[in-house]
């Protein structure tokens, strides 16, 4: 067995960081633990932020991990609201914004990602969604007769969208691309979720070109201004990596980490959005910037720092809600990977199981959408890489365990 640390540090005060604390302690290791977030809240989940917390349904003290009294409990020297500002791995030790260093045993980084921002005039001037503050500024900026142009049809875009339109805010999205979620879900689906929103009375502008973001709204290429009260960003993130940087450890779209999120230093792990895993079931390495990979990934760390060092297997996986539209997603379909997507369910009537498959009916990834409880039945069909009976599949009578090839 793997001789545990003496001291673990984690770096990032949001779900990873939170979990890491917890899988450490579930796993039995005994040593000393300091999290450090540099928000001033209680690590916290961020998907209500651009769900249930920003509609106004759920309170905030819902997406708390962890009550203040747990890290007490469970002997977590938890200090919020402290930046750490540099990895120094030839010392162990971390500087923090104080000048003042810290020493560690293992690092562990859950640093996070951040919102890109346009390189237009005026684009800092646009609200973003990240934390609890922006999130609250986002809903400041809803209800009747108020006008919201939201830049990018991703996930916090349209979510986003559909906050406001819930109540009664006149909504205007701007995306350059083709279609909503064009490069995450494709032409089919695609077009799934621009019906939603043209439906429920959203603006959706498509192949949209913006000049800059000004006092009265967005202005086009060509000079068409689209009036607003405020502008909100959604066109991505980007990894935290300028403390891996610092600690000169391997990155490229993230920080490289093997199979149990180890990274190119035997002493530090990465977690979370920064993280791009060497996935030992994808055969492939995928950065995943969504709840459920901050939920799982830290048990593999601890288990990696506890003497299991069999790694983290588990499928990306996420969800949205929208208007009176639930999804989850499992498994990893790239841009250019898949081969074709088939329907199994009520296309039209937005309840239906959509997959992707490659060039020999292996399902990459799957899209329940109003359709529950499935999602455990097809994960063993992706991670096996079985090849399906694509009439079977598509027939909602045949059970998942019916539909392989014969």
């Amino acid at each position: 067995m793997t001789q545990s640390p003496s001291n673990v540090v984690i770096v990032g005060g949001g779900l990873a960081g939170a979990k890491t604390a917890e899988a450490l302690r579930a796993q039995g290791y005994d040593g000393a633990v300091t999290l450090f977030g540099a928000e001033k809240q209680l690590p916290y989940e961020r998907p209500p932020l651009s769900k249930g917390y920003l509609a106004g349904k759920d309170a905030f003290e819902d997406a708390i991990v962890h009550p203040a009294e747990w890290y007490e409990q469970n002997s977590v020297d938890l200090r919020t609201g402290v930046e750490v500002v540099a990895v120094r791995p030839k010392t162990s030790q971390l500087e923090l914004a104080d000048g003042s260093r810290v020493d560690y045993g293992t690092l562990v980084l859950a640093t996070g990602s951040e919102p890109r921002r346009l390189p237009i005039p005026g684009a800092d001037t646009a609200l973003t969604l990240r934390t609890r503050e922006d999130s609250d500024a986002i809903r400041a900026t809803f209800g009747e007769g108020k006008r919201l142009v939201i830049v990018g049809a991703g996930w916090i875009g349209l979510e986003v969208a559909a906050a406001a339109r819930d109540k009664g805010t006149e909504v205007t999205i701007l995306e350059s691309a083709e279609l909503p979620l064009l490069g995450v879900l494709g032409r089919e689906m695609g077009t799934v979720f621009a019906d939603l929103h043209r439906e429920h009375g959203v603006d959706l502008r498509l192949g949209a070109s913006i000049a800059s973001i000004t006092a009265d709204g967005v202005q086009l290429d060509g000079g068409t201004t689209i009036g607003a009260d405020a502008v909100v960003l959604g066109v991505g993130v980007r990894p935290r990596i300028e403390l891996a940087a610092s600690a000169e450890l391997a990155t490229d779209n993230g920080v490289l980490v093997d199979a149990s999120l180890r990274t190119s230093n035997p002493s530090i792990f990465a977690v979370g959005d920064i993280a791009n895993h060497d996935h030992p079931v994808l055969g492939q390495r995928v950065r995943v910037e969504h709840w459920a990979t901050a939920l799982n990934q830290p048990a593999a760390v601890a288990a990696a720092l506890t003497g299991d060092d069999s790694g983290y297997r588990e499928l990306p996986y996420f969800f949205s809600d929208q208007y009176e539209l639930g999804m989850e997603y499992i498994g990893h379909a790239a841009a250019g990977s898949y081969a074709r997507v088939l329907v199994r369910g009520d296309l039209p009537g937005r309840e239906f199981v959509a997959f992707w498959l490659d060039t020999e009916d292996r399902i990459l990834a799957a899209m329940n959408v109003n359709v529950w409880d499935v999602v455990d039945e097809i994960k063993p069909l992706i991670a096996d890489r079985t090849r399906i009976d694509a009439d079977k599949l598509a027939d909602p009578s045949t059970p998942f365990s019916d539909v392989a090839a014969r």
